[in-house]
């Protein structure tokens, strides 16, 4: 017999990639009902409302809305214990040809999102997922060529640590950089218990990648279907590489721990165990696949960091977490996800596809 229901959870941008790895982990759990904020707009996100409905056992609701509409925000954030606030504009490439949607987004909306958190009689945990782009092109940290990727310079280099200096570079990295600010003042005004996750490149199952965003499953996938990719730059770019299931434990961690995590900011990634550069990542999808990567390359990205490694050491004392599932284990899941999910997978390049009829949605 299940225990009695004594938490609601809402999960903003809960249809997509992080956000339903989260919403299914919260299904496992008795007492917990989980309540999904997402506009439904991204291609494949349907699908993982379908298959988050077949575990839910009555206990999921889903509202779709837009989080720039701060009344359909209010309304969502009423009467829930805690906040996994996802719902955001994902893309650099997409704030620079429109960065007005991209403020609107990723700022406001989550403007919204705390004021209507701090006007419930019961402060809820609050939990935002910013971004590495905070922090710039990182000119701090010099790097040299080695072999097959960048490496720091100075040998004692362990990372990125929450003391680097902010240099918003984009747009994208303006808006997340103004909304992590807000969260984390958000802790220090109001009282409001919140937890500000700066992520690096997160990768695994539910991922639908394209260019802009989800490079790891959008090689992956490309070189699945015969598809030729673009890497900008030299390929020489280094990047720490978490798996979501990873993620989704530190986020939990750090709600458990919330006594000591609340307004705290951590840099969440792989480390350096699981650093990897963009060339030796199309080396492990060729030898995870069997087939050869066709590759163009173009001119670098602005604000593109040559080297990227987040230093967790923070969250794994405050939250007595660590990452325990290796580069490997990420392309086999996702290629596993591909194999069971090909027709979801391919519908970044068919369009969008809804079919929010054969779902239980409130609009």
């Amino acid at each position: 017999m299940k225990s009695r229901e004594t938490r609601t959870a809402l999960v903003t941008g809960g249809a997509g990639f992080i956000g339903s790895n989260l919403v299914e982990r919260l299904l496992s759990a008795d007492g917990v009902r989980v309540r999904i904020f997402d506009n439904l707009s991204r291609p494949g996100v349907v699908r993982n409302l379908e298959w988050l409905q077949k575990k839910a056992d009555g206990r999921l609701e889903v509202i779709q809305g837009d989080i720039r509409n701060p009344e359909a925000v209010s309304k969502a954030v009423s009467g829930v214990s805690e906040i996994f606030h996802f719902a955001a504009q994902v893309a650099v490439t997409s704030s620079v040809l429109d960065p007005a949607t991209d403020f609107q987004v990723n700022a406001v909306g989550t403007f919204n999102v705390l004021e209507a958190a701090r006007h419930l009689d019961r402060k809820p945990f609050l939990l935002f997922t910013s971004t590495n782009k905070v922090y710039g092109a990182l000119e701090s940290v010099a790097v040299t060529e080695c072999g097959t990727r960048y490496r720091a310079t100075d040998p004692l280099f362990r990372g990125v640590n929450e003391m680097e200096r902010l240099d918003f570079h984009s747009p994208y990295g303006c808006s997340k950089g103004t909304a992590d600010q807000y969260v984390r003042d958000y802790a220090r005004i109001y009282g409001l218990p919140t937890v500000v996750f700066r992520m690096s490149c997160i990768a695994g199952p539910r991922q639908f990648g394209n260019e802009d965003q989800g490079w790891v499953a959008h090689f992956l996938y490309s070189v699945l279907e015969g598809r030729r990719i673009t890497v900008y730059g030299d390929g020489l770019q280094v990047r720490d590489v978490l798996h979501v299931h990873d993620l989704v434990d530190a986020m939990l961690k750090a709600r458990a721990q919330v006594n000591v995590t609340h307004g705290n900011v951590y840099n969440v990634g792989g480390g350096l165990g699981r650093a990897v550069s963009i060339l030796e990542m199309l080396r492990a999808i060729e030898k995870e696949t069997g087939v050869a990567v066709q590759l163009d390359y173009s001119g670098v990205r602005p604000g593109d960091q040559p080297l990227y490694i987040s230093d967790t050491t923070k969250l794994e004392r405050h939250a007595k977490w660590c990452p325990s599932r290796s580069v490997v284990r990420i392309l086999s899941d996702i290629r596993e996800f591909w194999r069971s999910e090909q027709a979801a997978v391919k519908l970044p390049h068919q369009g969008a596809a809804t079919r929010t009829d054969a779902l239980r949605v409130v609009a």
